[in-house]
């Protein structure tokens, strides 16, 4: 995807807009459901400092990261099919994203205002975020673009290029500082204003905040439907660059 075919959004601010599901998915489902849906590996130290505790071992952090492993499986499976088609993924994948974040809302909404983090609907709804995440993490890995879930490796790839700019040490090229600042920067701040908008929605509305990842990747869908209606398959980029390559 290049940065004129996102229906008149540059591709770092769809990244943007990517992470800002993210973001505000990873608050709102530690708040509701108990487990990071994006950070999978914090569900790890949740349910060993649980455990550690004195608390019961709770099942969604154990399932996340074979439910994660299985969505991307599946997401590589419907991206193969496409291509065999000729059509592109863009446009079916945030489908799947908004389809599993809307049974997650539809899920925990039936489960009461204080459910059980072990009742059947909690794990449910926390296994259906977890592979809406799985989806989004395939898209951007075959778009090429920084990860929109995790941000360690985008603030430590920001962080020295800033500083390499304010030393005067930016490289020539495509791999410079200022190009790894261009690439890196908004995907950080939509996962932080996601996360912002995340948690002061759910003080406010509690588990109907999960309607704000489903509506924002509604929203990224509206973006990718907008765009040109010609169909190209995904390519993976030549060089490092997070606007190359995704179709439609």
């Amino acid at each position: 995807m290049t940065d004129d075919t996102s229906g008149g959004l540059s591709a770092p601010l769809f990244a943007a807009l990517l992470s800002a599901i993210a973001g505000s998915l990873d608050v709102i489902g530690l708040l509701e459901l108990g487990l990071f849906t994006a950070h999978l590996t914090g569900n790890l130290v949740l349910l060993i400092a649980h455990v550690v505790r004195g608390g019961d071992a709770r099942v969604a952090p154990l399932l996340a990261v074979p439910v994660f492993v299985v969505a991307l499986g599946v997401t590589g499976m419907l991206v193969r099919g496409l291509r065999s088609l000729g059509l592109g993924v863009l446009r079916p994948l945030l489908l799947v994203e908004v389809v599993l974040l809307a049974g997650c809302l539809a899920v925990r909404l039936t489960a009461g205002s204080s459910p059980d983090p072990n009742a059947a609907s909690t794990i449910l709804a926390g296994m259906l975020g977890v592979a809406a995440m799985g989806v989004q993490n395939a898209l951007v890995a075959l778009w090429g673009a920084p990860s929109t879930t995790v941000m360690t490796t985008n603030v430590t790839r920001l962080t020295l290029a800033v500083g390499d700019i304010l030393l005067g040490r930016e490289m020539t090229g495509g791999d410079g500082a200022r190009s790894r600042a261009r690439q890196t920067w908004p995907v950080v701040a939509g996962f932080a204003v996601g996360c912002g908008l995340g948690a002061a929605c759910a003080a406010a509305t509690g588990r109907w905040a999960l309607a704000v990842p489903a509506a924002l990747a509604l929203l990224a869908l509206g973006v990718g439907c907008r765009a040109t209606r010609r169909e190209r398959s995904v390519q993976l980029p030549s060089a490092p660059s997070p606007v190359a390559g995704i179709s439609r």
